[in-house]
């Protein structure tokens, strides 16, 4: 069985959403052993499901091939990429942001598949 690439960038999609959600969940465990940064995991952990509502949001939005939709989702990803580069930045910030580059870039290329004809 034979991938399209809409099928590969909406599966990026998914992986990211998924890692979010297991980070957001992880910033909320942090809480238990620190009670002193409870504040700030949080916020964390409130900014990942966040993101991860809007990824889905747009992921499942995708197939219906309007264009706001269509750069809602590139603006979103671009905003990804460069929230990272200004966060503290170790490996995990370099797989996410390389995450979200390879599904922006798999997203442009198939941008015929998801703009109005």
């Amino acid at each position: 069985m034979k991938l399209s690439l809409s099928q590969v960038v909406r599966g990026l999609f998914f992986l990211t959403v998924t890692i979010l959600v297991v980070f957001g969940f992880g910033s909320l465990f942090r809480v238990i052993g620190n009670p002193e940064g409870i504040a700030l995991y949080v916020f964390y952990a409130l900014i990942m499901f966040g993101d991860a509502a809007i990824l889905l949001f747009c992921a499942l939005q995708l197939n219906k091939r309007r264009k706001p939709i269509y750069l809602f989702t590139v603006i979103i990803l671009c905003m990804n990429i460069f929230l990272t580069i200004f966060d503290q930045f170790g490996l995990v910030d370099l797989l996410f942001l390389l995450l979200n580059l390879i599904t922006l870039i798999a997203l442009i290329i198939a941008r015929k598949e998801f703009l109005p004809a």
